[in-house]
């Protein structure tokens, strides 16, 4: 049995749909898609973005409007979703939706940039405290979990280009850096991407900035993940960036468990 799971940072649900986001997603037909920055409230949502091709969908909507939000699409019925991770500041920007399957559970994660301001870097730097210990509880309840998403964070030199003029930014800062590490080396969790392609640096981009002329020079980062328990990250068969078109700023990534 395989399992075919993508993550795909929208940069706004109704623009992707315009793009051609869900006639791609019908044609890829993955078990479960996780998306982020919706951009969207739920009253924004037709009933094309909330049941795509009979996919259910489960969303955690921000309270400010056009801003974050994050979705599960499954072609089962979860047995239970969960929105949001329990963060008083947090949750009101939607950011987590978790949804169980058996003993498998899948989430969509939108971590905060810092990129846009101080204050915003201190809110990520604030994000990360508390995500951390949640990972640790996830991690210690013995279930298999897939988590997905933007995690805003380029975690070694070979996940961007231009690594040595962003050590002083904000996705590549050593703070960040080795927060991500904490996951893998402590906490126990994979990434899953890397897992299968230890070298690969320029293909593995997801995500490329709107300035200059970065897509058309590959100018990227690497901070789109599939970040997995270790049994079913050992499934991992094949891992794919898709950018033959383009739904927004990221590019999705699929990765197919076996």
């Amino acid at each position: 049995m395989t399992i075919k799971v993508i993550s795909a940072n929208l940069n706004g649900i109704r623009s992707a749909a315009k793009k051609g986001f869900f006639d791609w997603m019908k044609k890829e037909a993955p078990d479960f898609l996780c998306v982020q920055e919706l951009k969207a409230q739920e009253a924004d949502m037709t009933e094309d973005f909330l049941r795509p091709h009979d996919y259910h969908g489960h969303f955690h909507y921000a309270e400010k409007k056009g801003y974050s939000g994050t979705g599960v699409y499954s072609k089962k019925k979860p047995d239970q979703v969960v929105i949001g991770f329990g963060s008083e500041e947090f949750d009101t920007e939607g950011r987590y939706v978790r949804c169980d399957f058996d003993n498998l559970s899948i989430i969509s994660v939108y971590c905060p940039s810092g990129s846009s301001s101080p204050e915003r870097q201190e809110a990520k730097f604030r994000f990360m405290d508390e995500f951390r210990p949640h990972l640790a509880e996830l991690i210690a309840q013995g279930r298999e979990l897939i988590i997905c998403g933007d995690w805003n964070i380029a975690h070694k030199e070979i996940d961007l280009k231009n690594w040595k003029s962003n050590q002083k930014n904000s996705g590549f800062l050593p703070e960040e850096r080795t927060w991500m590490g904490n996951l893998f080396d402590e906490l126990g969790w994979v990434d899953v991407y890397r897992q299968l392609h230890p070298e690969t640096t320029g293909e593995a981009y997801t995500w490329w900035s709107n300035r200059g002329q970065a897509w058309a020079n590959n100018v990227g980062w690497r901070i789109d993940y599939h970040v997995a328990t270790p049994g079913v990250a050992s499934k991992a068969h094949s891992a794919a960036i898709y950018k033959e078109e383009r739904f927004s700023d990221h590019a999705p990534l699929t990765i197919v468990y076996k």
